[in-house]
């Protein structure tokens, strides 16, 4: 039955499994899963405070947790919300809002992880010149361009997907709206929304940041492997370790959620792969930048007021 969007008051959000009684162990689940993610990503934003902790990795670490703290915000909070209330309705305008913003906090993590990516380009291969190239004017410029990018770059997609004059079903098979759900249930031809998406929304926010990212440490590599020193090898390569895993985790996850083909059989696989780059891959975040840096800790303890043992 076709649907038009005039008719269309609210859409209803499926969840992440229709069995009822996996419904509490997945509100129990998600709701230690955000209330974890808060608390390690405002413990990065207190540790950055740190004034030894003032420069270009930790200025650019306290936008990505920033970022994380949006993020599953914008869309974790739809499933605690459902299982509260009892209602899995999303109203329309609501709807589209969350589409917009999970899109632009996604483009704005991976700009930020791709200026990340050239901070240590520049710590490495120019380590003279780092200070000079990588100064606060520099970095307020990329955190800003990351901010223009990841809000611009979303909106024809979603302006399209928002025109849209009809509807098959008001059921999305997703925990929150995102824009495949939304395209499959509508009635129109698609085809050149999905085109529009690739070229304007995937490669701007997903294949360009992740061509940078991979240019980047191919230098990286370069000049890693010209150190002499088997000790300033492993220091090079340990201070790129965090940023090499999160950028690996988060564009494994997006190449499976949105690169793969839109068939029905794998609508429950691109949940799982959504899941985990909304809920976990901020959870891991400050976990990996944190557990492995000393600075961190230091600072976290001192924030804390605690003599450091």
């Amino acid at each position: 039955m076709q649907i038009n969007q005039t008719s269309v008051r609210y859409f209803i959000i499926k969840g992440i499994s229709d069995d009822p009684h996996l419904q509490l162990p997945n509100f129990l689940l998600v709701l230690l899963i955000y209330l974890t993610t808060i608390s390690g990503n405002v413990t990065i934003l207190i540790a950055c405070r740190d004034p030894r902790l003032h420069t270009p990795m930790y200025f650019f670490l306290g936008n990505l947790s920033m970022v994380d703290i949006c993020c599953c915000t914008v869309t974790l909070h739809r499933i605690l919300t459902n299982f509260i209330s009892g209602d899995n309705r999303v109203p329309f305008l609501a709807c589209m809002v969350q589409m917009y913003m999970f899109g632009s906090l996604e483009g704005h993590e991976l700009t930020i992880l791709t200026a990340m990516s050239y901070d240590r380009y520049v710590a490495i291969c120019k380590p003279l010149q780092y200070h000079l190239l990588m100064n606060t004017r520099t970095c307020g410029i990329l955190v800003s361009v990351c901010w223009i990018v990841g809000f611009v770059q979303v909106l024809p997609p979603v302006g399209i997907v928002w025109s849209f004059s009809c509807y098959s079903s008001i059921e999305i098979n997703h925990f929150f709206c995102d824009i495949i759900p939304l395209i499959r249930i509508s009635c129109e031809d698609t085809s050149f929304v999905e085109t529009l998406f690739f070229i304007e929304g995937l490669f701007p926010m997903i294949l360009l940041p992740f061509l940078l990212t991979f240019v980047s440490y191919i230098f990286i590599i370069i000049a890693i492997l010209r150190i002499r020193t088997s000790s300033g090898r492993f220091k090079a390569f340990y201070t790129c370790s965090s940023h090499v895993t999160v950028v690996t985790l988060l564009y494994l996850t997006l190449f499976g959620q949105y690169l793969t083909p839109n068939l029905s059989s794998t609508l429950d696989f691109k949940k799982l792969f959504a899941l985990f780059n909304t809920a976990a891959i901020p959870l891991l975040n400050p976990m990996i930048y944190s557990l492995k840096n000393k600075d961190v800790k230091r600072a976290l303890v001192k924030s804390l007021g605690r003599p450091i043992i």
